[in-house]
């Protein structure tokens, strides 16, 4: 757990300032100060925080009480449940499970929870890029560092 304390720091307190959806039911919430990214040519992509949470299936926001909505949820739902996560700040960050799963603990009584569903490892990762630690994932059934620059 020690690797992941730098990341924990540097997350809580942050704000939500986009949220946006991948390929398939991948979803990102970017944290912290926006930096616009353009993708060939002028076309512009969608910005990056200063850190990342990619989750990339098997996800859901959650209430006090109940399951706003999550990865096997209708998509009609998500926008709304993206636009409520804007604004919010991280109060917690957890780790849980054999397997580390990652949980948010957001301000106005919501959190966000990946569990993944499949074989093989968490798909989920945590990229801190200011200040640059590098990217937070699961390999090997432990949570592992990778640096950004890689």
């Amino acid at each position: 757990m020690l690797t992941a304390s730098p990341f924990i720091d540097v997350l809580k307190g942050k704000s939500v300032t986009h949220v946006w959806r991948g390929y398939g039911s991948a979803i990102f919430l970017e944290f912290g100060a926006l930096t616009e990214r353009k993708r060939c040519g002028d076309t512009l992509s969608q910005p990056n925080g200063e850190l990342t949470l990619m989750i990339e299936w098997s996800w859901r926001v959650e209430k006090p009480r109940s399951i706003l909505a999550g990865s096997w949820s209708s998509e009609r739902r998500w926008p709304s449940v993206f636009k409520r996560l804007i604004g919010c700040e991280v109060r917690q960050v957890d780790f849980l499970g054999t397997l580390p799963e990652i949980s948010l603990s957001l301000s106005k009584g919501l959190r966000v929870v990946s569990f993944m569903t499949a074989e093989g490892q968490p798909a989920w990762a945590l990229i801190a890029r200011q200040p640059n630690l590098g990217s937070l994932s699961v390999k090997r059934g432990r949570l592992y560092v990778e640096p950004l620059d890689s």
